[in-house]
């Protein structure tokens, strides 16, 4: 399990350094790249990305800071502070691009996901699925908690916190790992593109590791989902 957390924060810190020297890069050469090139559209797989997920990150940094107050386990509490800090540094830059880009962080008419095309959410009575990662109903995107799931945690202590949370978040980091690589095959901007298969990467090996903490405590992963 040790390995697997090595890997998955060794993954988040290369996917933050690549990302951030290649906005670096980008800026530097602006001035002899087409203006097309460098600036995103309104509705474009870049800014929807951008905007999608970071509502998605919020979340996650949501639940990271219910379980911490609702458990005294280190290695549950040591990962949540992890995702929570990983994925709140990842908003903001991808705050910063929607900012840099002269974008809003919000578009009214503007449905969740739409940025995929056909792979796009939409809500019925049934949820939708991308990737096999289902929108339950209440939930604004693939792998998302309800109020009643946030609810659910934030009374929930010790034991029971844990294996809610561990659930929760797989379903999380699952709808995460569909949308970043959404963006890892159809974004434009390089810098983006390599923070989304960072992403990928992190969020795939977080996945295995809470796999085995919730075996430990002698649970799976599928409830919550």
């Amino acid at each position: 399990m040790a390995r697997t957390y090595w890997a998955a924060g060794t993954a988040v810190g290369l996917a933050l350094l690549f990302a951030v020297g290649a906005t670096v890069a980008t800026a530097g050469g602006a001035d002899s790249a087409p203006a097309a090139s460098r600036t995103p559209g309104l509705h474009s797989a870049d800014a929807g990305f951008a905007r999608d997920m970071a509502v998605h990150h919020q979340q996650a940094v949501e639940m990271s800071f219910i379980v911490r107050d609702r458990t005294k386990d280190d290695a549950v509490r040591s990962l949540a502070y992890d995702i929570a800090n990983t994925q709140a540094n990842q908003r903001g830059m991808l705050h910063g691009w929607l900012d840099m880009w002269g974008l809003p962080k919000t578009v009214a008419d503007e449905p969740p996901m739409s940025w995929m095309g056909t792979g796009g959410a939409s809500h019925g009575a049934e949820g939708h699925a991308m990737g096999g990662v289902v929108t339950k109903p209440g939930a604004l995107m693939p792998g998302m908690a309800t109020k009643e799931d946030l609810a659910q945690l934030g009374s929930a202590e010790g034991r029971d916190a844990e294996v809610l949370y561990l659930r929760l978040m797989t379903a999380h980091h699952k709808g995460g790992v569909a949308m970043a690589q959404g963006c890892a095959d159809q974004c434009a901007n390089p810098a983006e593109r390599a923070l989304a298969q960072g992403m990928v990467d992190a969020q795939q090996s977080e996945l295995q590791l809470m796999a085995d903490m919730l075996k430990q405590r002698g649970a799976d992963p599928l409830a919550a989902e």
